[in-house]
C-alpha cells in the first residue's frame, strides 16, 4: 500500500539563514514528503536560495509571490497547490526552525487515524524552549482565551505546526476564512471542529528561532485577539437566533 502523499508548506519572509538547513531536515524525515516554500519576495534572498537548491532536489519547490501578502494567504496558496497537485495531506510549519522536523513522523503516524493533527506545546510531553517568561504567559493566555471563547477541545489552538487531510480542505472551504493574519489558525481550527472532523494533538518541543527576527508584532496579536472575540460573538448570535426560531 502506497504511503499518503504529503506536502509540507513553509511560508517565509527573510529566512535565508534558516530555510535550507530546515528544508534538508524536513525532506530527510520520509521519502513521501515534498516541500513547498511560499516566499513573499524576501529581500534577503530566501526565495533565490530555495530556487537554486530546488534545481538539485526535485522534492523541494518554491512558490514565489510578488510581495508580503500575509501568513493566512500563504497557507491558502499552499493549500491550493496541495489540492491541485493531488496531495493527500498538507502540513504547515514555521520557517524559522521553531518547529523541529523530527516531530513529523509522529504527526504522520497520528494522521492515519485522524483528519487533522496539531503539534502541541501544551499536552503531556510538549513544551517550549528558550522563551522568556512574558512570551510563555502571553502564549498560554492566548490559547486559554481562544479555547474558552470558541469552545474548542484543543490545548494548542495557535500552533502553526499542523496537518490537514485532503478531505478536510475540500470540505471546510479554507478560502472563505475571514482572517489573513495569525488568527487564520484559530478560524481554521474552528471550522474543522464544527465540521465534525477528528482532531488529534501530538506533543512537540517548540524552540525559539536561532537566526533572524520574529515576524509577529504587538498589533498583530491585538488583531488576532479581536478577531477571536468577534468570531465568538457572531457564533453566539447565530446560536441565539437559531434558538429563537426554534421556540416560535
Amino acid at each position: 500500500m502506497q504511503p499518503p502523499r504529503v506536502l509540507v508548506v513553509i511560508p517565509t519572509f527573510n529566512e535565508a539563514d534558516n530555510i535550507l538547513p530546515l528544508a534538508r531536515d524536513v525532506l530527510a524525515q520520509a521519502a513521501s514528503l515534498e516541500l513547498l516554500v511560499v516566499d513573499d519576495a524576501s529581500p534577503d534572498g530566501t526565495g533565490e536560495r530555495v530556487a537554486a537548491a530546488g534545481r538539485h532536489e526535485p522534492r523541494l519547490r518554491l512558490l514565489a509571490r510578488p510581495g508580503k501578502l500575509g501568513l493566512g494567504s500563504a497557507y491558502l496558496a499552499g493549500f491550493r497547490y496541495g489540492l491541485d497537485h493531488g496531495f493527500d495531506w498538507v502540513v504547515t510549519m514555521d520557517g524559522d526552525g521553531s518547529h523541529a522536523p523530527r516531530h513529523l513522523p509522529a504527526l504522520l503516524a497520528a494522521a492515519a487515524a485522524n483528519d487533522m493533527v496539531i503539534g502541541s506545546r501544551y499536552v503531556p510531553g510538549g513544551g517550549i524552549q528558550n522563551w522568556p517568561r512574558h512570551r510563555r504567559l502571553l502564549s498560554a493566555f492566548a490559547n486559554f482565551y481562544t479555547r474558552v471563547l470558541l469552545r474548542l477541545p484543543v490545548h494548542d489552538c495557535t500552533s502553526g505546526f499542523r496537518g490537514y487531510a485532503r478531505r478536510v480542505l475540500e470540505s471546510v472551504d479554507p478560502f472563505a476564512v475571514r482572517s489573513s493574519g495569525y488568527s487564520f489558525l484559530e478560524e481554521m481550527l474552528l471550522r474543522v471542529h464544527r465540521a465534525g472532523f477528528r482532531i488529534a494533538e501530538i506533543p512537540i518541543l517548540f524552540q525559539d528561532r536561532e537566526a533572524g527576527a520574529s515576524k509577529i508584532s504587538r498589533s498583530e496579536i491585538f488583531r488576532a485577539a479581536w478577531h477571536v472575540l468577534v468570531t465568538a460573538l457572531r457564533l453566539r448570535g447565530q446560536a441565539g437566533a437559531g434558538a429563537g426560531r426554534a421556540g416560535r
